[in-house]
């Protein structure tokens, strides 16, 4: 059905089975609660507790063991969807890439699968701070996740230093160079998966 049509169903519909239609949507689904929890109760900081709580599950579970990142992108499509801040969003998906670059520094090498979506996240992330101006305000973090993967391998380190560098293009010298090669030769190398990665 499209919305005129849901619409006009509705409008069928006097106030007492309205609110008992509304009543069974609460109850038996999971997504409306939470929506229509925050709707009439905005605590953004709750929420984005919650939602924090759930991405890092998916890198650190609190029973057994394993990688879910379907569960951790899921989380924060879950919370886009709530109509929260941008802020915090962006939050949300940096912790997604942070908790990521620690797994791998706890464990050890994964694989490129693994990489690719942390370095999606990242430059998601990114484009979405530049277009609402947060850049500055996640700056120490941004710069910390990328110096954070130095000894990483699959050329991770270079594609987040080379992401770090194609948003703060004046923040050049407070990134690691290990080899001593100018960053921005490394920059040009990647920057085509990087404009690529901004358009999915």
């Amino acid at each position: 059905m499209r919305l005129t049509e849901i619409k006009r169903e509705l409008k069928k519909l006097d106030k007492n089975r309205l609110i008992d239609f509304f009543s069974e949507l609460y109850k038996s689904h999971k997504s409306v609660k939470e929506y229509l929890d925050f709707y009439f109760n905005p605590d953004e900081k709750e929420l984005f507790e919650k939602y924090k709580n759930r991405v890092i599950e998916a890198f650190y579970p609190k029973r057994g063991f394993g990688l879910k990142l379907n569960e951790g992108r899921k989380a924060i499509s879950d919370f886009k969807k709530s109509g929260v801040s941008s802020k915090y969003l962006a939050d949300l998906m940096l912790c997604y890439v942070e908790s990521g670059v620690e797994f791998t520094n706890d464990y050890g090498d994964i694989d490129e699968k693994f990489y690719v979506s942390i370095e999606k996240m990242y430059v998601q992330a990114l484009t979405l701070m530049r277009k609402e101006n947060l850049l500055d305000e996640f700056i120490e973090r941004t710069r910390k996740v990328a110096n954070d993967t130095s000894e990483i391998g699959w050329g991770f380190h270079d594609y987040m230093i080379a992401a770090y560098i194609d948003f703060y293009p004046d923040d050049l010298e407070e990134v690691n160079d290990e080899n001593n090669q100018s960053q921005k030769d490394k920059h040009k190398d990647k920057e085509a998966k990087i404009i690529r990665l901004k358009n999915i």
